[in-house]
């Protein structure tokens, strides 16, 4: 791992992962200028959950970096970006800046590798489990689509996607295999089927 200093933008369920992309609206005073700023150096910015609510909320211990791969300047200030997920960082301490946005000292990991894949059998259960899954939320899916991502794609895909709580969210994210990812991705699933067909409340 290497040790870097990452700008952050903590945000409850929004989850990026090594080489998926997350659009992102920007508004917020402080996150505006954090765009500012990494526009005009790197163009990275560390994504993380918060654990807690408030003004400067307890963050999680893992997060992912990306890099600014599109941006959309508006005429009030605001802007449009989307960013790439690069690799997993964990959080080593938070350091004492003067800038609006927080800044963090992490160690960040090596990508992922770009081959990694599930076994057939794997991935015949997270297609049939999510069959399953959208049918009981009335989700309408192009399943042709689907069955032609690889396997990456597909589960980091429903990952970032799936209507799971940000606790859940996290999980999926400290997953260090793509295996591990869509097994706990099948948990969950389940978990919200037996919520809906009980009655209770999904996990959003």
């Amino acid at each position: 791992m290497n040790r870097a200093r990452i700008s952050i933008f903590p945000l409850s369920g929004a989850l990026l992962l090594p080489g998926m992309e997350l659009p992102l609206h920007i508004f917020e005073p402080r996150y505006r200028a954090l765009v500012q700023d990494a526009s005009a150096r790197d163009r990275r910015i560390g994504m993380i959950q918060p654990r807690s609510e408030g003004q400067k909320p307890a963050l999680f211990d893992v997060g992912c970096l990306g890099r600014i791969s599109h941006i959309e300047a508006l005429d009030d200030g605001r802007f449009n970006i989307i960013l790439t997920g690069l690799a997993r960082f964990r959080l080593v301490r938070e350091l004492e800046v003067s800038t609006l946005f927080r800044q963090i000292e992490a160690e960040v990991e090596q990508a992922p590798p770009e081959d990694e894949a599930l076994h057939m059998v794997e991935r015949a259960a997270l297609e049939q489990e999510s069959r399953r899954f959208a049918d009981a939320l009335g989700y309408a899916v192009d399943w042709t689509a689907v069955s032609r991502l690889d396997d990456a794609a597909l589960v980091n895909g429903i990952a970032q996607i799936a209507p799971f709580d940000p606790a859940a969210k996290q999980t999926l994210l400290e997953a260090d295999t793509l295996s591990e990812r869509a097994d706990r991705i099948i948990q969950l699933m389940q978990i919200v089927g037996r919520a809906e067909r009980d009655g209770g409340a999904t996990m959003q």
